[in-house]
Order: structure tokens, then sequence, then C-alpha cells
């Protein structure tokens, strides 16, 4: 990835890039409204926002922010796929985990789900719970999209009337802390983050200016937070980061990680995402980053064009995350590869399940589960985490492979 050359700043149009499919005429209204309104700050900011900053009008904007303003984002009509959509099977091995995280709580066991995409991992669940005889109380969903949440609905009343009264969207996360499982499949990959530039003379934050016709990069001035966050970061690596390296951090990750905790009187937290550990995610040969978009089913990286209109993430580093939890008073209950933890909640027992004799289905089936754990596909990228309060047993989703380690 190359987010600005060594000598100038890269001025990129808003709505144009090369290999992209043109927005419609009602998409790049959208966008140019987001653009202006982001140009203003940027003024009134004295010419630069930091890139967080960018980041969140472009995503979750009320109005015009990708998150905000669609509900079709999401599978093989939107801009990517998410492993539920791929397959039921990843939702039925959550559930295998969900239910003996469940088990200790009886009747009192609840679950929070922190963005639910089109609702079809919450379906998959669910139907896995009630066939398993451990549906929780509640089934809480935490939704700041409105479009994405009516689909939600649509979906789950549709799939799941006779539960639905289960069934509890969320604002804002509850104030009554709950037993059993707080959970979230590529939720971390889209929270904000800064991006910075190590010179000679100290860590500079990357901003986003630019005029009325495109936003570009410039360098910041060193600011205290994300100095000492990087210099967390060099400790951590026992090195310091080379002249010229360029990466990103989320600089909230601990407080939202500790408002989870907060909501978690026993249980765990389970968390899904691609990523690394710090000295991989931070490796010399990662020296651009890690931020990657998302339009239509093209993946680039420029995260400054197409605003409000494209979905942009970077990588999580997981090691952030399990220090955030361990600050939080919760503990490093497992780390692994999504496909080691698929195959320690059931996945061949899950494959079982769908009849030989029916041989399309079957190799339907065979190709889902080869993109879930194929270290080639999603198996090895993607990884599970777990942050614990008051657990009484290990958990089998890592009972094959435990990377706490690495971390």
């Amino acid at each position: 990835m190359s987010i600005m050359p060594n000598n100038s700043p890269d001025k990129t149009a808003h709505n144009t890039i090369a290999g992209l499919p043109t927005p419609d005429a009602e998409a790049s209204i959208r966008s140019t409204e987001l653009a202006h309104y982001i140009h203003a700050e940027i003024e009134a900011n004295g010419g630069g926002l930091p890139f967080s900053r960018f980041m969140e009008h472009a995503l979750y904007n009320p109005d015009y922010g990708y998150y905000s303003a669609g509900a079709n984002q999401l599978g093989a009509a939107g801009d990517f796929v998410t492993a539920p959509e791929i397959s039921s099977l990843f939702g039925c091995c959550v559930a295998t985990q969900v239910a003996a995280l469940l088990e200790p709580y009886g009747e009192d066991g609840e679950i929070l789900e922190l963005g639910a995409g089109t609702g079809r991992l919450a379906v998959d669940l669910l139907e896995e719970l009630e066939r398993l005889g451990k549906l929780p109380r509640r089934y809480l969903i935490l939704e700041l999209s409105g479009g994405l949440r009516a689909r939600q609905q649509h979906t789950l009343k549709e799939r799941l009337p006779h539960i639905y009264e289960r069934i509890e969207w969320l604002d804002q996360l509850p104030k009554k802390p709950l037993k059993g499982v707080i959970f979230g499949n590529e939720v971390l990959d889209a929270l904000t983050v800064d991006c910075f530039e190590i010179e000679p003379g100290g860590t500079h934050p990357l901003e986003v200016c630019g005029d009325n016709e495109s936003f570009s990069w410039r360098r910041g001035q060193p600011s205290i937070p994300l100095s000492n966050a990087v210099t967390r970061i060099e400790a951590g690596l026992g090195q310091q980061l080379a002249a010229g390296y360029r990466s990103e951090l989320c600089l909230h990750l601990q407080a939202w990680v500790r408002s989870l905790a907060d909501c978690l009187a026993a249980g765990a937290i389970l968390l899904f995402d691609y990523g690394y550990t710090r000295a991989e995610y931070y490796h010399p040969e990662r020296r651009q980053g890690t931020l990657v978009c998302h339009y239509r089913h093209h993946a680039h990286f420029d995260p400054l064009v197409l605003p409000g209109l494209q979905d942009i993430t970077a990588s999580v580093d997981f090691s952030a995350v399990a220090e955030a939890g361990t600050n939080a008073g919760l503990e490093l209950a497992g780390y692994a590869t999504q496909a080691w933890f698929l195959m320690g909640t059931g996945l061949e027992e899950q494959l079982a399940r769908t009849d030989p004799n029916d041989q399309m289905a079957y190799l339907k089936r065979i190709q889902e589960l080869k993109t879930l754990t194929l270290p080639s596909e999603m198996g090895e990228r993607f990884k599970a985490i777990a942050l614990g309060r008051n657990l009484e047993q290990p958990l089998r989703g890592f009972s094959g492979q435990d990377l706490r380690n690495r971390l």
C-alpha cells in the first residue's frame, strides 16, 4: 500500500480511481455532500484532520457515512462477504462455544452481538442454540446503522418469528452488566485508526487535507498521545521503528475494550477478525501500514476516494486487544486462528449433518469449509480472541491451538 509518496502529497479526486466501478448518480450526490461536510471541518480545523476523524465521517457520519446511510454493503450484492455470509457452518460452530459459555448461568444467560451485519450470523447462531436447547433469555444487538438494523429486523422476524420477542436492539451498550457472551465478527477492523510516519525528529501523524476537488495527505505536528502510543509499541517490539515507517494504531482501543468489560459481569467477550500479533503487525515488511478499502468487491488502498461509499478497515493488533482486556480486569482466555477455533467447536460434526448422498449440497458444504479454514483463504489470516471474567472452564474453541504466548 502506498498512502503518500515520499516527496509530495498525493491528491485524489473524491469519486474517481482507475479500475473501480463508477457510482450511480444518487451515490455520487451522497458522497459529494459528505466530502463538502468534511472539507468544511478541515478548513475549520486549520487545514488538516486526523485520519481517525476522516475515517469516522466516512464510515459513521449519521447522514452520509458508509455504515449509516445504506444497508446493502454486505453479501454477494454488496462490497464484501463475511464468514457468516459464506456459510452457516461459522455460526453453528460459534453457537457451540456460546452454548458452553451460557451453561453456568441457566435462564439468566444473555448474548450481546456487536454490529450484526445482515442478521445472518444471529439467525444461524440462534437456530443452533435452539437445537441444542440453550436459547438465551435475551439476545441483544448493538447496531448503530439504521439501514442495517432494519435489514436485521426483517431477516430475524421472517426466519425466527417464534423467538423474535427475545431479540432486542440497542443504541448503546447496556448499563446493567450481563452474564453470558459479548461477541462481534469483523467489528475491531472497523474501529477508527490514526496514521503515523516515523521521522528522524519524531513521530508525525498523517492528516487529511485538500481542496473542494480532492483529499490529500500531509504530515501533521507531533502529538503527545500518538508519540507515547508509538513508544509503547516500540517497547513491546524491543526496537525502534525505522525512519520512513508508516502505519496506524487505534488510540481509543483501550477505552472501547474497557466499555465492553464494564458490560460483562461474568462470561466472555469473543471477537473474530483479521489481523496480527504486534510483532507481525509492525514488521518491516508492513512499512506502508495495513489500511485497505472495499468497494463493490474491489479491494484497493486509497481511503481518500469515494467518501461514504466504500469500507475502510485496518488489520487488528491482537496484542493490543489482549493488553486492553487484561488492563480492564479481564482474563486472556484464548487466541487462535479461525480455522483452529472452528475445528475445536465441532466443524467436522457440523459437516457430518449434511447428507453425503446429496452430492450438490455436500460439495457446496465442502467448498464453504475450505473457504473458512484454508490458509490461503480465511483460515489463518482471521483470528479468534476471547477475554473472560469468572470463567469456570477452558474454552473449547481454543483447545486445539493456544497462541496466547505469541501475544
